[in-house]
């Protein structure tokens, strides 16, 4: 995975980064796992704005993801390293040996023609799916359930993972890419390796065009409003802002909102790091 400076020979190009695309092995995605979707531009179905500074952008059409991974020992060949455009990492299309097609996040590091496995008889290999109580101690991780069956929601985005840290009775401990520490029932899934495209961090989009391609529309600043609109508005010249906080007048940076009763909490051993 690498990124490219482009030349700027146009205002936009000056500070562009841009990734290389050269894992990719095909640019059409596989038919049969291709659904159309609609954008809202942030509107509910009555039309009302209920999210600001959403709308337009490039069509997309939205590739059919195998976040559950439970066709277990059946072997899969890696057919297609594919750009998604619904998200930051490669994804891999498999042709399992039953004949069946799936999409699944692409482990970095994973090649065309590899041979993958999902449930017990895996291998601790890269692009394995294993239970979390069959994974060595130390081993990084991406795409964990954090319900038995409930698919992957965890460590999916490009270039992230977690590390299983320890194991006691029915649960394991595993590190966050927040860096919090907390336990996992071992019947969860886990994929071996570590999410593709970790470069993508150090793309830069270079003008504000980019943004409105991913439908991203321009943010007003808080203290520039008015004082009916948020309150950080209003003001004489610069004089406006106080203290951070939301448009609700919830308070910003450091502010706790995580409810102390929640029973989820039992499960965090360490608190990500501030």
């Amino acid at each position: 995975m690498a990124v490219r400076k482009l030349k700027p020979t146009t205002p936009g190009q000056r500070h562009k980064v841009a990734s290389t695309f050269e894992t990719l092995t095909t640019n059409r995605p596989e038919k049969s796992l291709v659904k159309g979707q609609s954008k809202s531009g942030g509107r509910n179905n009555t039309g009302k704005m209920t999210m600001r500074y959403i709308g337009g952008g490039h069509k997309r059409k939205y590739r059919v993801i195998d976040f559950k991974r439970n066709k277990d020992g059946i072997p899969a060949t890696v057919n297609t390293i594919e750009y998604d455009p619904n998200r930051n990492a490669r994804i891999a299309l498999l042709f399992y040996a039953d004949g069946e097609k799936r999409y699944i996040i692409a482990p970095k590091g994973i090649e065309v023609g590899q041979t993958i496995l999902s449930g017990k008889d895996a291998g601790p290999e890269v692009g394995n799916t294993l239970f979390l109580g069959d994974i060595p101690m130390g081993t990084i991780v991406h795409c964990l359930e954090l319900r038995p069956g409930q698919g992957a929601i965890l460590a999916r985005s490009a270039g992230s993972y977690a590390q299983l840290v320890a194991r006691d009775g029915k649960y394991a401990t595993l590190k966050m890419p927040s860096g919090e520490i907390r336990m996992i029932l071992t019947t969860c899934k886990a994929t071996i390796g570590t999410v593709s495209n970790s470069d993508y961090s150090l793309e830069v989009s270079g003008k504000a065009g980019r943004s409105r391609w991913l439908g991203r529309r321009p943010r007003v600043r808080p203290v520039v409003m008015n004082p009916v609109d948020h309150p950080m508005g209003g003001g004489e010249g610069k004089s406006s802002g106080g203290h951070p906080r939301s448009r609700n007048g919830v308070p910003a940076k450091g502010f706790k909102t995580r409810s102390k009763v929640k029973a989820s909490s039992r499960y965090i051993v360490e608190k990500r790091k501030k």
